[in-house]
């Protein structure tokens, strides 16, 4: 960044990260509201069979434009191309809430339509989250970003508290249709101070698109995405359609890496795998994704079921997870700010979060509330030393230019782990609940309560109350085993985060924005800067 332009972002980086962080809620926010209403959706539309492409869609739609986006903004200027992100993550949005209206066809068609715009949901937030951390690049020196991203750490735990308590209100309240709505004032807030308000340093580069690669890239994320959510599920993990979409996702991953190795302006440059913290904390990324998201996704279904709390109640339970996060991120934030050291946080961040899933093996029927908060600070504290400290050493090991790409790609695996980790570990769960449900109740049992929209049922509190004590306990006592069995696999991954993190290199951190990483490959120049937009 030039000094000029420098000096003009200054006095409004506030402003302009207040525009950020509502972006970025937008983002975090979305998944947990619509998985609220998600209930609602399906009793309109009569969707069960179908229900998991409102999320997978969107998922898929993420996924797969993630890295897309980090390198268009390299290559066109961040602020517009994360404008257009936001526009069409808004355009997705309210064509969402308008599914199967009458306006668009009617009910008949309802699932189909909302699956459709899901994804365009899910293309639009791809680049809100890389964008917004790119942005930061952008605007705040290595040094002084730690302070910032501890911030937008902050937003995203209060994110996963603040996504059930809406959708919970909504769901009781409302029309499902809301869940979408909700995000057009929020979103139109954000693109009206981001427009008026933030400028920019345009970094020139050739403007050429991999559209080759970025096709190949697609094609295989989305493959991967396929087999993680309908393994085990939908199709055997052996089954001709399972295999072939490996076979598919491998021919295509493996022609990606051919095709970036000979194009002038690949979407994910290779060489920065060369580099070694980079190819370090985009290993910890993808773990932490598969052990954070993984496992955390059954923490609702424990609250709801087993201790008897109401959707919104779930998410005032997760209140300790968010306050462990939150203070540890502004803390380690203003510590790297002050210090420039950050190494020893990733360590440390991987031993607290594997003794908190340590602690939530012990998660049974018995078990408090009181004690299962004290659980969740501990976790939320491991969350706090990683969640933005990944990210700002993956920034800090490349240059300027790539910067886009790097925040891409750190976001990428982070996700693509969060999506492996959710499909294994449900694949684990239904397989578990069905065994534990089979030794306490019988093999017929299993068949009703043990998979698909049977468990689904069971588990209703409506239902539940209208079952014989021992049945009631029984269930409830093989769904709370199987949770806290799916932790024991969390650990294996919480636990490799702190082992790799003790390999990174504690690289100074850089005073400006434009300086060179020291151990960055030694063929890149250094882009030129045109002045601030």
């Amino acid at each position: 960044m030039t000094e000029t332009a420098q000096t003009e972002a200054k006095p409004k980086i506030h402003v302009v990260l207040a525009g950020l962080m509502i972006a970025m809620m937008l983002a975090m926010l979305d998944n947990m509201i619509v998985s609220t209403a998600l209930p609602l959706i399906v009793r309109e539309f009569n969707g069960l069979d179908h229900f998991t492409w409102v999320v997978t869609a969107y998922i898929l739609g993420t996924t797969v434009s993630t890295p897309i986006w980090g390198k268009l903004g390299d290559l066109y200027g961040r602020k517009t191309v994360f404008l257009t992100s936001i526009g069409i993550f808004l355009l997705g949005s309210a064509l969402s809430g308008m599914a199967g209206s009458a306006m668009l066809g009617g009910p008949q068609d309802g699932m189909v339509q909302l699956i459709a715009f899901r994804a365009l949901q899910g293309l639009g937030a791809g680049g809100l989250m890389v964008g917004v951390m790119a942005i930061i690049g952008d605007l705040v020196p290595p040094r002084e970003r730690g302070r910032y991203q501890g911030m937008m750490a902050g937003i995203m735990a209060i994110a996963m508290v603040a996504g059930p308590l809406v959708g919970g209100f909504i769901a009781d309240n409302l029309s499902w249709r809301w869940a979408f709505y909700i995000n057009l004032p929020l979103g139109g807030v954000a693109l009206l101070v981001l427009i008026t308000q933030m400028h920019l340093p345009k970094y020139r580069t050739e403007h050429r698109i991999d559209w080759l690669g970025a096709a190949l890239l697609s094609v295989g994320i989305t493959g991967l995405v396929l087999i993680t959510t309908w393994g085990g599920n939908e199709y055997d993990w052996v089954s001709p359609q399972i295999l072939g979409l490996a076979g598919l996702a491998v021919v295509s991953l493996v022609a990606f890496a051919l095709v970036e190795r000979r194009v002038p302006e690949p979407i994910l440059p290779l060489d920065l795998f060369k580099i070694r913290n980079f190819a370090l904390i985009s290993g910890v990324g993808f773990l932490l994704g598969f052990a954070m998201f993984g496992a955390m996704n059954f923490l609702p279904m424990f609250q709801q079921y087993v201790q008897g709390a109401s959707a919104t109640g779930s998410g005032l339970l997760l209140l300790p997870l968010m306050f462990g996060m939150l203070i540890v991120s502004i803390g380690v934030g203003r510590a790297i700010t002050k210090t420039g050291r950050y190494r020893i946080f990733p360590i440390i961040g991987g031993v607290v979060m594997t003794i908190g899933m340590v602690l939530l093996t012990r998660l049974d029927v018995h078990t408090s509330r009181f004690e299962m908060g004290a659980y969740l600070v501990v976790l939320g504290v491991g969350m706090g030393f990683l969640m933005q400290t990944s990210m700002l050493i993956a920034q800090n090991s490349v240059e300027q230019r790539d910067l886009g790409a790097a925040s891409g790609a750190a976001t990428f695996f982070r996700s693509i782990g969060g999506s492996f980790g959710v499909s294994l570990f449900g694949a684990i769960f239904s397989a578990r609940l069905h065994d534990q449900i089979v030794v306490r109740m019988g093999a017929q049992a299993a068949e009703q309560f043990g998979s698909g929209s049977g468990a689904a049922g069971g588990f209703d509190p409506a239902v539940l109350a209208t079952l014989p004590a021992a049945a009631r306990d029984g269930l409830l006592t093989s769904l709370a085993n199987s949770i806290s069995g799916i932790f024991w696999w969390a650990i294996v991954f919480a636990a490799a985060v702190p082992v790799l993190a003790w390999f990174i290199k504690e690289i100074p951190l850089r005073g400006t924005p434009s300086e060179a990483p020291p151990d960055a490959p030694a063929e890149a120049a250094p882009a030129a800067v045109a002045p601030g937009r």
